[in-house]
């Protein structure tokens, strides 16, 4: 059996902020903040999205230079063997 791969700090980093983005959106659908705290708490969602967004962006140009090093920008993503 393989060692699982330890994580990479940006991995954490994005798991972390995922799971408080989901966080904060299941508190604002209940419905029990204030309106001061649901501001707050949009304005933090804003800002963990957009580092979720930065790093799946990352992550794409990572693949894509994986895929093709010398044209990155012309790789295509790679598609699995259907049976």
């Amino acid at each position: 059996m393989p060692n699982p791969t330890p994580e990479t700090p940006q991995v954490a980093a994005f798991e972390k902020s995922l799971d408080e983005l989901e966080m904060l959106v299941e508190r604002m659908e209940h419905g029990d903040l204030s309106l001061d705290e649901s501001l707050q708490s949009f304005e933090r969602g804003v800002s963990l999205y957009r580092s979720c967004q930065g790093a799946l962006d990352e992550a794409r140009l990572r693949v894509s230079q994986l895929t093709d090093p010398l044209a990155p920008d012309k790789a295509r993503p790679f598609e699995p063997d259907m049976p």
